[in-house]
């Protein structure tokens, strides 16, 4: 186990040398130079740009600059060229806004999606499943921008309530329990909506899975000596399905930066997905590049909680 858990790790930090390279040579070969952060503001002479190159070293070559960029980002001086704040404290505060979102909506993904498709397998062709299977389908065709927007207009014209942004303007005054309130219903929403897809995705997986496992010869075998249908759906036939889940649920992980990108930016809120797009907007190359990073980061992460997990769930792997 320990072997294993070292050997990964080593192997984990390797790929993310070579991700960062890439990354980094990636965003030096799109058009356009760095340095051409406002082209066409008439305020940025050539003596500023000259300036600015030197201080963020661009007239050095790339090698130089990779070992610049790297050690100044964990040494927490790398600074955002739009608003020259410190790129580790902006992603920080927006990753905690985000968090929340991820972890409300991956509840309800997971607590609601596997009742469904259990039940659904266990009643396979009947009128529950053919329901769940429009439904699920149907949430899975249509766009989030469009399901979000719906949403909006039903719930502001129902209740007259704001939904946009993290809590309602002048709401922070006391008493408290009215902002705290406050918070979780501008939370539930976009993390709802950012669960739907999850969960009609899921429980689809869920299905599937329960009947593979299902028509295999030792569920069969523990139906013939009698068990009771319960036992046999929730002892035998679930544990094995969920094999496959725990390797799924280490790669929800990169869902804190690339699964919120359109709702934060329909819902206005503050999170790391609308950050990243704002900073591919605005040519913020520094927190472009440290996004790149910390995604990187997440994927390898999960993976190897992923491993961990699988080993621990299934006696059947031997290293």
């Amino acid at each position: 186990m320990l072997a294993f858990i070292g050997r990964s790790i080593i192997q984990k930090i390797i790929t993310l040398f070579f991700v960062s390279v890439i990354s980094f040579l990636i965003i030096h070969l799109a058009p356009g130079e760095p340095s051409q952060v406002d082209p066409l503001n008439p305020k940025f002479t050539p003596e500023m740009v000259e300036r600015f190159r030197k201080e963020f070293h661009l007239d050095r070559p790339l090698y130089v600059q990779y070992t610049y960029f790297y050690r100044d980002l964990f040494t927490g001086k790398t600074v955002s060229w739009k608003d020259n704040r410190p790129v580790l404290k902006k992603i920080w505060e927006r990753f905690k806004n985000s968090l929340w979102l991820f972890i409300v909506g991956t509840i309800l993904t997971w607590t609601l999606s596997f009742p469904i498709g259990i039940r659904s397998a266990i009643f396979r062709g009947g009128f529950y499943d053919r329901s769940t299977t429009f439904f699920s389908y149907l949430l899975i065709s249509i766009p989030g921008f469009f399901f979000a927007y719906i949403l909006i207009i039903v719930v502001v014209n129902t209740c007259h309530v704001p939904v946009i942004g993290m809590e309602t303007f002048g709401i922070g005054e006391p008493p408290w329990y009215r902002w705290f309130m406050d918070r979780i219903w501008h939370l539930l929403l976009p993390s709802l909506l950012g669960a739907t897809a999850g969960i009609a995705i899921l429980s689809r997986y869920v299905r599937s899975q329960m009947l593979e496992v299902e028509s295999q010869d030792y569920v069969r075998t523990a139906r013939a000596k009698g068990l009771p249908e319960e036992q046999v759906h929730y002892k035998h036939a679930l544990r094995n399905a969920l094999l496959p889940f725990v390797t799924m649920f280490g790669l929800i992980l990169p869902g804190l930066i690339g699964g919120s990108v359109i709702i934060e930016s329909i819902f206005s809120w503050p999170g790391m997905g609308r950050m990243a797009y704002e900073a591919i907007l605005a040519r913020d190359y520094p927190i472009i590049l440290t996004v790149n990073f910390v995604s990187a980061v997440l994927v390898l992460a999960g993976t190897f909680v992923s491993d961990v997990l699988y080993m621990v769930v299934d006696p059947r792997i031997r290293l």
